[in-house]
């Protein structure tokens, strides 16, 4: 895996496309800060040629593109394959542009009503006509888990051929086993020098799996979203993939760790979701114990049933009173009250904790557990 990896992220682009959002200005700019206080540079921000409030907040975005916060940042607008689209976002400011194009037949000729020979010129004009601007052109082979790999190879060629900064093989529908897009990626690397990008989607659940084989077969770019939102089943998550790069990749991608449960938080209530609790990285529940056994490990050593320290991502540790809980926790949040604890009450106690846990359907916290203690000694000094 290279040492010179690039996080890009699209939630403004592709993630704003899952089915029923819709971004506003506000909430867009909002967005973009959190993503630039993540430490995020490269940032697909949106289509210019959707016009309306997205022109609208397009053209604020390139005009403060000497703010502080953006002056080394590399802000993406993408296109279609339409000269217009492109000359539109160049005359914007934007010195980076995407072309969207796809290569397997089945898109081609289903949604476009083209043929191969037409996707060789128009990439080849596109890519020389956006270079001749001056700007960083990135493009597209788009459905790549199903176009032709002789194709694939010949287009990639075609492509370094024109001038292209980065070729962005995109899996449309998810369809590709991990083995399968780093295959793709490794075609491609032999067909061309220029850089890769990973665009993997989560329609299997292998998007994260997908991204991280093809860094290994050679990419360099890769995208992401916060809380993996997308099309139908989203993109890699941006947490995620970073610190799984980090921690089990030894790959620092520039991400501050520590702002991305801020950032999921951000993009939660801007697409009006949740973040389910076992969400990896950012979840509630991600540093939450309430299994007896790992209680009590962690009473002793936080590194027993923790990969890294809350801190290290934004989140707090909580340990968890309910159904599966153990003494040594019962114990624990006792002394934690000063209440002397009589290890003779401690079974009898933690009966009647999980009953009360079952019966509320969920936690209880260092309070309840005081109470029902309090109870159980009562009674058993009242049956004495």
């Amino acid at each position: 895996m290279r040492s010179d990896l690039i996080l890009e992220d699209t939630t403004l682009r592709d993630g704003e496309q899952a089915p029923g959002l819709a971004f506003s200005k506000q909430t867009k700019l909002k967005i973009l800060e959190k993503l630039l206080a993540a430490g995020v540079r490269w940032i697909e921000v949106g289509i210019p040629a959707m016009g309306g409030e997205e022109l609208d907040t397009l053209r604020e975005i390139a005009d403060r593109k000497y703010d502080a916060m953006l002056h080394d940042a590399m802000l993406i607008a993408w296109n279609r394959g339409v000269k217009a689209d492109v000359a539109f976002s160049i005359d914007l400011g934007y010195e980076a542009v995407h072309i969207g194009l796809p290569t397997s037949d089945l898109h081609l000729a289903g949604s476009l009503g083209r043929d191969r020979s037409w996707l060789m010129s128009t990439a080849t004009d596109l890519v020389k006509y956006a270079k001749d601007r001056g700007v960083f052109v990135s493009i597209s082979a788009e459905d790549v888990g199903r176009t032709d790999l002789s194709f694939l190879a010949d287009y990639a060629g075609v492509i370094g051929e024109s001038g292209a900064d980065r070729m962005r093989l995109s899996d449309t529908v998810g369809i590709l086993t991990p083995e399968q897009y780093a295959a793709r990626v490794g075609v491609v690397r032999a067909a061309t020098s220029v850089d890769l990008q990973c665009h993997c989607h989560n329609d299997f659940g292998l998007a994260v799996a997908n991204t991280l084989a093809g860094l290994q077969a050679g990419a360099r770019y890769f995208h992401v979203c916060v809380n993996s939102i997308g099309e139908r089943a989203g993109m890699p998550d941006l947490a995620q993939m970073s610190m799984a790069l980090k921690r089990l990749y030894d790959r620092d991608v520039g991400i501050k760790t520590q702002e991305l449960k801020e950032l999921s938080k951000t993009v939660a209530e801007a697409t009006r979701q949740p973040i389910v609790p076992w969400q990896p990285i950012v979840g509630d529940n991600v540093f939450a114990h309430e299994s007896g056994i790992h209680v009590k490990g962690m009473l002793k050593d936080a590194q027993t049933f923790e990969p890294f320290a809350p801190e290290e991502v934004g989140g707090s540790r909580r340990l968890v009173v309910g159904k599966h809980s153990g003494r040594a926790l019962v114990s624990h949040l006792l002394a934690e009250r000063g209440i002397a604890v009589d290890e003779q009450l401690l079974a009898r106690c933690l009966t009647a904790i999980r009953a009360e846990s079952i019966r509320r359907g969920g936690a209880l916290d260092g309070n309840d557990v005081a109470s029902i203690y309090g109870d159980v000694a009562a009674t058993t000094a009242m049956a004495a």
